[in-house]
């Protein structure tokens, strides 16, 4: 194996963080998801015959991104 030089790290792709990641992790900072989720949860539809509903913080999560 070749030995690497001091440059190498300066040359291997990162992945670009997108605006959408760098707001999720803000989000991530700010709210405590605890206490907005036990707020909404009496709320929050129940599972009855039909569809199950999608979970209550990812709907939330979803919910600030589109505002």
């Amino acid at each position: 194996m070749k030995q690497l030089g001091l440059s190498i790290p300066l040359f291997i792709k990162k992945p670009k963080v997108t605006r959408r990641q760098k707001f999720l992790e803000e989000m991530e900072q700010v709210i405590s998801w605890a206490d907005w989720t036990n707020r909404i949860a009496p709320h929050y539809p129940v599972a009855g015959s039909g569809r199950k509903p999608f979970a209550l913080e990812a709907m939330l999560r979803i919910h600030l991104m589109q505002q």
